[in-house]
């Protein structure tokens, strides 16, 4: 928990252009071993919607290797539903279960953010859904 801590602020502490190498002390570098448990793969979104009552949330059907999984994530201000729909995304799909406002999430889609803008991270190319990213 501490080093989760640790890496939450030096999120926050970089801005802009600035680099890592500027900002990363060692006490927030993580072992390998603890970055290898984390399972990340590609899924394609089949089907998205808003979460009613949220204006935050987005809950996207994610087709991640034959599997569906219903992951909520909190992008509403970025996309509509409709523009994330076919989008081979990368997941963490080894999250346990979270409940938000009454559903199930089931892993969490990868962004990448800066300052107010944030981007789904997307796969360039064609890739099968549940390919896994290393």
């Amino acid at each position: 928990q501490e080093e989760l801590a640790a890496l939450r602020e030096i999120k926050l502490s970089i801005d802009g252009n600035k680099t890592c190498e500027t900002k990363c002390v060692p006490e927030a570098y993580i072992d390998y071993d603890d970055f290898a448990k984390v399972e990340m793969k590609t899924g394609r979104i089949i089907n998205c919607r808003k979460a009613e009552g949220s204006k935050k949330l987005l809950i996207s059907d994610v087709e991640v290797g034959g599997e569906v999984r219903q992951i909520l994530s909190g992008i509403a201000k970025w996309y509509r539903p409709e523009d994330l729909i076919g989008k081979t995304v990368v997941i963490v799909s080894n999250l346990k279960p979270k409940q938000m406002m009454g559903h199930e999430s089931n892993g969490m889609i990868l962004c990448a953010e800066s300052g107010d803008e944030l981007r789904v991270l997307t796969v360039d190319g064609v890739l099968p859904s549940g390919a896994g990213v290393s």
